[in-house]
């Protein structure tokens, strides 16, 4: 089962986005916890060593149109260290 804690979504520029995406990368590289917030809404985020990362692009056909979307996901079990995962090595070009 599925418990959803917070969820957020709107559309930004790709220069908000990038900002966003680069505190989150300052604060897991500092090891510092991440505190997410959305209307009244915030969660705390104790993000482990070695969580497992995953990336997920999907192409969806609707109602005569295409939708791209891509995923960036951060895994690991509840009050444990987090590491492992499988498939290849992730490189951005």
């Amino acid at each position: 089962m599925e418990e959803v804690l917070l969820k957020s979504e709107r559309r930004q520029t790709r220069a908000e986005i990038a900002s966003y995406l680069r505190t989150v990368g300052d604060r897991l590289e500092d090891g510092g916890s991440l505190s997410l917030s959305a209307g009244a809404d915030s969660v705390d985020l104790d993000v482990p060593p070695e969580p497992t990362f995953e990336v997920k692009v999907e192409r969806e056909h609707e109602d005569g149109g295409t939708e791209l979307s891509a995923e960036f996901e951060l895994e690991w079990d509840e009050g444990e260290s987090g590491s492992g995962g499988s498939g290849g090595g992730l490189e951005i070009e």
